[in-house]
């Protein structure tokens, strides 16, 4: 596990309990996209899969028909991709 539901709902800053089966789906969703995209397997300790969960945890959240403006698309797929090479190239 990377991310628990805690961490998630205070980045998400969401302070009731309605949501959690959707935040639990969102997040055992980035925790499986990014083993299948890095081919690894990380824990809670690693800063930047933690990251990566957050903002991709984030995104499918506050936006869940996926329609965003392109530019904040493009900001947060930069971030994520920058992330992503990191993680699969690094340690």
């Amino acid at each position: 596990m990377i991310l628990t539901l805690e961490e998630a709902k205070k980045f998400l800053k969401v302070d009731f309990d309605d949501d959690d089966d959707e935040i639990q789906d969102c997040i055992e969703a980035a925790e499986e996209y990014l083993k299948d995209a890095t081919g690894k397997e990380f824990t809670i300790e690693n800063k930047r899969a933690k990251r990566y969960c957050k903002i991709l945890v984030n995104e499918w959240y506050k936006d869940k028909g996926l329609m965003e403006e392109e530019k904040r698309q493009k900001r947060v797929r930069f971030s994520l991709q920058t992330i992503m090479t990191q993680l699969k190239y690094g340690d």
